[in-house]
C-alpha cells in the first residue's frame, strides 16, 4: 500500500531569543541558513510534498528558498505550533501522513527521518513522536509512557513533578500523524494556557482518548534534534555540522591538520592524499584535485585546483584556475 507523507516545517516564528532582527530561520549555520539545512533532509527523506508554514519576515524566508520546491503556507498572528500547522490543513489534504518539524533543527539527518516513517508504519501507529535521552532535561517536555511503552502524555517543566522532572525522555518535537487525526484533533484543542496558544502536544491525550495508538520512535543522538534558539545554540550546530564533514572527507583519504579550525562547505570536492592545514576555508564550487596540499590561512571560492598542486599560505583565490602541479607561493608579512 502506497502512503502519500507530506512535511510541514515550521518557520513562522521570530525567534526573540536569537537577539536579531532577522528571522530566525535565515541564520547561516555552515555555510547556508538553517532552514535550508531541515528542506534539505526533508529532500532527502523522500517525501512527496513539502508545505513551509511562513510569518515573521515571508518575503524574506520565501526568497532564501532558491530551488526546494514548497508549498508556502502563511500564518498571520503566532498563536502556536498547534495554529501554525491548522493553516497547513489545504496544502496537506493530499497527504495520508503528515510529518511536522521546525525550520531551527539544522542538525536532523534524512536518514533519521526515513527511519521515523519506516517505524511508524510498521507499528499502525495514528501518532509517532521523535523523542531523545538526554543527561539534563531541564526545560523540555517530558514523555510519559504506559506498561505497553504507549505515550501517554508529554508532560513541560512548569507542570512536571518532582518525579517527572527526573525522566530523562524528552519530546524532540518531530511528528508523524495520521492526517484525518491531526487536524480533526488540532480543532478541538483550545487556549486555555498561559500562553493563550494552540500547543500541538495536546494531541496526544486526544489520540489517547479516542484509543489510537501512540508511539515513540527514540533517537539515540540527540545532538540531531538540538532546536537552535540562541546564538550560543547557533554555534553548537555550526561546529557540529563542520565536524561531520570533515569526518566524512578524511574518512574518504583527506588529510586534516586542525580540522577543529578547517571548514569545507558541502558540495565542494576534495581528492584524495590531499592534505588540507589549519585554518582553511573552501566555499562555493571548488574542487581540489588529488595529492594538493592547501597550507595554513588559505581562502579558495570556486576555483578548480589541479592534481598535486600547492597553495600557499594565507593565499585567497576567487574564479582561481591552478594548473596540475603549479606552485602558488605564500603571501608573506613583514614588518617595514
Amino acid at each position: 500500500m502506497t502512503h502519500r507523507t507530506t512535511a510541514v516545517i515550521l518557520a513562522a516564528g521570530k525567534g526573540t531569543r536569537m537577539k536579531s532582527s532577522r528571522a530566525k530561520v535565515l541564520h547561516e549555520v555552515f555555510f547556508k541558513p538553517m532552514l535550508h539545512h531541515v528542506l534539505d533532509a526533508v529532500r532527502e527523506a523522500a517525501m512527496d510534498e513539502t508545505v513551509i508554514v511562513v510569518g515573521h519576515q515571508k518575503q524574506w524566508v520565501l526568497g532564501s528558498l532558491g530551488d526546494h520546491a514548497c508549498t508556502p503556507v502563511t500564518q498571520e498572528e503566532q498563536l502556536g505550533t498547534g495554529h501554525a500547522v491548522l493553516c497547513a490543513e489545504e496544502a496537506c489534504q493530499n497527504a495520508d501522513t503528515v510529518l511536522i518539524l521546525c525550520g531551527d533543527t539544522p542538525l536532523i539527518r534524512g536518514k533519521t527521518l526515513t527511519s521515523m516513517l519506516t517505524h511508524h508504519h510498521q507499528t499502525g501507529s495514528s501518532l509517532t513522536l521523535m523523542t531523545t535521552r538526554v543527561n539534563d532535561p531541564f526545560g523540555y517536555g517530558r514523555i510519559l509512557t504506559n506498561d505497553n511503552e504507549q505515550v501517554m502524555a508529554i508532560v513541560e517543566e512548569k507542570d512536571a513533578d518532582g518525579q517527572q522532572r527526573r525522566i530523562r525522555e524528552i519530546n524532540a518535537g518531530i511528528y508523524l500523524v495520521d492526517r484525518k487525526f491531526l487536524f480533526s484533533a488540532l480543532r478541538r484543542v483550545g487556549t486555555d494556557n498561559s500562553q493563550g496558544e494552540v500547543y500541538l502536544t495536546d494531541i496526544v491525550a486526544i489520540a489517547n482518548s479516542e484509543g489510537l495508538s501512540v508511539n515513540r520512535f527514540i533517537h539515540p543522538h540527540p545532538i540531531d534534534v538540538l532546536g537552535v534558539n540562541s546564538r550560543v545554540e547557533l554555534a553548537r550546530a555550526h561546529a557540529e555540522l563542520q565536524m561531520r564533514r570533515n569526518r566524512e572527507l578524511m574518512l574518504s583519504g583527506v588529510t586534516m591538520y586542525g580540522p577543529e579550525t578547517i571548514y569545507v562547505a558541502p558540495g565542494t570536492e576534495v581528492g584524495r592524499d590531499t592534505i588540507l592545514h589549519p585554518g582553511v576555508r573552501i566555499s562555493g564550487a571548488t574542487r581540489i584535485g588529488v595529492a594538493c596540499i592547501i597550507e595554513p590561512g588559505v581562502f579558495l571560492h570556486n576555483c578548480d585546483i589541479g592534481n598535486n598542486a600547492v597553495v600557499g599560505a594565507w593565499s585567497s583565490l576567487e574564479e582561481w584556475t591552478v594548473q596540475p602541479s603549479e606552485f602558488i607561493a605564500p603571501r608573506t608579512f613583514r614588518v617595514p
